[in-house]
């Protein structure tokens, strides 16, 4: 592992972040409640930057889903500002999390607003413009981009906004213990291979051409989970998880337990003595971000079972890199991963991207090589 290039990156990330205005306390918004682990990367290291280094109070979470005015004005200050998720879904190919988002924006204009790094995408000139017209209405509103092309269209749209050129949030956990990565020839190769809108589907598993190519999405296991006899962060679910002990024992016993006894005990290591867990007991509602710290562990668990990753997920490369874990990264439907490839990861050696399926195999072929000889 490039252990100082990682750092480089880590240090571009805190340098940018050092622009943000010192607070005392603050709502996080747009917090995920469904099982993309990648966004729950990301609000993990918003939170543990939030608390660790602006040393602020997180006093509301809230998903799109279960934000309430009446709770956020009730917890947080006057002055306090809202924190908007950062990712890949600033525009309208994700438009429930672009119209919350627009929504906040118009609404809050007397609380200062920092929308954490995005891509930014629209596919429609006129959403683009009503977007522009509410961000630059607001009065203090910061907007960090994650990549070049991101950065230059913001600048043109948004220009009564601060904008600020940053990696994504995930790499202020470059310096966090995680299990190691050791290379072994006997392992497979893992294709996390994304199924949604932002599949470039030229990609298929078979145009790769790579032999015993194992193909998964983000491990699926925690989509099952029980929690507290809830479902998204708040839905009840049938009267029998009410009764004493019932969530526990299918959650624990069975669905985390059994049916996957080679992960039992490293994620109870992970959920109880990894020294980040203890973070998350001054927030509010902490629940919530300990959930993200269990999917957290999932991704962490499914990637380190291979010898190499290709993932067209920018998270599933973003993890690996930080893992050590040789990776190929994978166009999606725009030019999201490669335009933050070429921004930041380029000068990860054990990282490649790649823009054809028949360069694949060759890539593969390159990484394995490198890995191996270091490895004996």
């Amino acid at each position: 592992m490039d252990l100082l290039k990682l750092e480089k990156i880590r240090e571009s990330l805190q340098n940018s972040l050092e622009k943000i205005t010192p607070f005392e306390q603050c709502a996080l918004l747009d917090y995920p409640d469904y099982f993309n682990i990648g966004d729950h990367l990301i609000g993990l290291a918003t939170i543990f930057y939030i608390t660790d280094v602006i040393k602020a109070k997180i006093n509301y979470i809230a998903s799109i889903d279960d934000f309430s005015e009446q709770r956020l004005e009730q917890r947080l200050s006057k002055e306090a500002p809202l924190i908007l998720q950062g990712g890949g879904n600033l525009g309208d190919l994700w438009p429930h999390h672009q119209l919350f988002r627009e929504r906040i924006i118009a609404q809050y204009r007397d609380r200062s607003i920092i929308i954490m790094p995005q891509c930014i995408y629209f596919t429609n000139d006129e959403n683009l413009n009503r977007a522009a017209a509410i961000f630059n209405s607001h009065p203090n509103l910061t907007l960090f981009t994650r990549d070049d092309y991101s950065y230059q269209l913001a600048l043109n749209h948004f220009y009564n906004c601060q904008v600020i050129k940053a990696p994504d949030m995930v790499f202020d956990m470059a310096n966090m213990p995680m299990p190691a990565y050791q290379f072994n020839s006997k392992r497979p190769i893992l294709y996390l291979c994304r199924d949604d809108t932002e599949l470039e589907k030229i990609f298929s598993p078979s145009a790769l051409g790579i032999p015993n190519l194992v193909v998964q999405e983000w491990d699926n296991s925690p989509k099952q989970w029980i929690y507290r006899g809830r479902g998204r962060f708040g839905e009840l679910k049938e009267w029998y998880w009410r009764l004493p002990g019932m969530v526990l024992l299918v959650r624990e016993g069975w669905q985390r337990g059994l049916a996957h006894p080679k992960q039992w005990l490293p994620r109870q290591k992970w959920e109880r003595f990894h020294p980040y867990a203890r973070k998350f007991d001054g927030i509010s509602d902490s629940f919530i971000p300990r959930f993200s710290w269990s999917l957290m562990h999932a991704g962490v668990y499914q990637l380190l079972q291979s010898r190499l990753v290709i993932t067209n997920r920018l998270h599933g490369h973003i993890l690996s890199t930080l893992l050590g874990i040789p990776n190929i990264l994978l166009p999606n439907s725009y030019y999201k991963n490669e335009a933050f490839y070429e921004t930041w990861t380029y000068q990860i050696p054990y990282c490649k991207f790649v823009k054809q399926p028949s360069q694949v195999k060759e890539s593969v072929e390159e990484l394995l090589s490198l890995f191996a000889g270091s490895s004996k």
